[in-house]
Formats: structure tokens, sequence, C-alpha cells
């Protein structure tokens, strides 16, 4: 085990907040002003406004499933632990499906922490391609991931979902993106309600069974992929919150000896 915490080393792995910061299509922007600063004041403080679903963020059960935990009630382990990063290369609209976990190295086992870098981290930035033309997670994904027991699965796209199957697409309050339902039924010939007819099954299958979710995963997630790690990424106590910004870290022991 590393010799005292100096030794290990921490990676960022969540995308800045802040104003401007690139947002849903829906959301309003977040907003910062100072309440004092300092040619007023003589300190600074500032008051915030902010969806909590924006940059790097965890769900609440209670965002998707009537009648499951809050913010403030899912438990604290369920934020940290060892983790598998894992890269599952994906084309526009592609679907992340069961072979890919099955195949993906560190294997992913009973318990882990799976956060899958598509590569897509790279679009982040308020652009039509990150929210609308991403690849994702959907049914299948979700039942293997319940079948396998893993405590938490993060994302390097817009949502635990394929975009398709959110209200990005002709699901809720959608399609926020017409367009892009349309771009997709030109290209594939096919309907998207008849390749994406459920509204966010893997939300709830994830996250009304008791495993926690981590959307917009980025920052330097590409030096820390392939490896076992443990990862840090707790919310706000916001009591009846149903989500919150994390600042999620990868941390690692250059010997390879610490565990959890």
């Amino acid at each position: 085990m590393a010799s005292s915490t100096k030794d290990l080393q921490f990676y960022e792995l969540s995308h800045p907040w802040g104003a401007g910061v690139p947002l849903w299509p829906y959301f309003p922007d977040v907003k910062i002003e100072r309440f004092h600063y300092h040619a007023k004041s003589g300190v600074l403080s500032q008051q915030i406004t902010t969806f909590m679903h924006c940059t790097t963020h965890t769900d609440a059960p209670a965002h998707v499933v009537e009648g499951t935990p809050f913010m403030d009630e899912v438990p604290l382990e369920k934020f940290f632990g060892t983790a598998v990063i894992v890269s599952i290369p994906k084309k526009k609209w592609e679907k992340i499906m069961p072979e890919d976990l099955e195949k993906a190295q560190p294997r992913i086992e009973k318990d882990d922490i799976v956060i899958i870098n598509t590569g897509w981290h790279k679009y982040w930035g308020d652009n039509q391609d990150y929210f609308g033309r991403s690849p994702g997670l959907y049914r299948e994904a979700g039942e293997w991931f319940l079948a396998k027991g893993v405590k938490a699965v993060g994302v390097d796209n817009q949502a635990l979902d394929h975009p398709l199957a959110t209200a990005i697409g002709p699901h809720g309050a959608g399609p926020l993106m017409p367009g892009i339902c349309q771009e997709f039924e030109r290209e594939t010939g096919k309907k998207v309600k008849d390749v994406f007819s459920e509204w966010e099954p893997n939300h709830r299958l994830l996250l009304g069974n008791g495993i926690v979710g981590f959307e917009n995963v980025g920052g330097d997630i590409d030096k820390v992929t392939g490896k076992r790690v443990t990862i840090a990424a707790f919310p706000w106590r916001w009591m009846k919150g149903d989500g919150s910004i994390v600042r999620m870290v990868a941390i690692v022991d250059p010997t390879g000896n610490y565990r959890l």
C-alpha cells in the first residue's frame, strides 16, 4: 500500500462548472452573482442559480422513479469505491451493448463503479454533436449491469440513456431536437420511436434498483482509461434533491498496491 496519501495520484474526471457551461437544450443558464466583492465589502461572496443536472453530475433515484430515495437519502458509500475505467469507442448514435461490456478491460466485476469512455467527452461543448448525436446506453446495457451487480455507472455522454431515448428524441417533453430526429430517420431509414421506443429505460433500471449513475464524465479520463482505480464523486447533501453536481476524482497508487 502507498506509504501515505501524498504518494497517491489524483485525476480530475469532471468537466468545469460555472457561467456559460454547455447545457441540455432546455436548461436555463447557470447564473453567478457577486453579493459582496472586494471593492465594495472587502470580501468576496457569491450566490448561484443552477440546474443540478449540468456538467458532471449524479441523478437521485427520485429523479425518474416516484417513491424512491432523494439525493440526501442515497448512502455515501455509493459514491466511493473500486472502479474500472473502460474504453468502449462508439460512433454516432451507436448503442453500448452487453457484448461490449463483456469484452471490456479491466474486466467488470460485481460491486464495481464502471466508468465508460466512448471518446465522446472530446465533443463536450455547446454543440449538437455532443447532445444529439452521441452514442449511449439503452435497456440491453441496463439489464446487463443489473445482472452483474455493479455499484455505479458513469458515461462520458450527455445522459445515462441514448440521446434518442430521452426528451432530445420524441419522449416526455420532446423532441427537443426535432432536426436530429429527422436526420436519424433520413440516414437510417428507421423511425426513432421504432428503434428507441422506451423513455430512458437505462435510467429507470439503474436508479430504480440502487445503482448510482454519473453523466458527463470527462476531464483527464483518457489518462486513467484501462485502469482499475478508486473513485470518489460525492454529491451535495441536498434535502429532497433530484440530482447533484459532483467533483469526480480517480485515485491511483503508482505502486499498484492500493486497495480499498
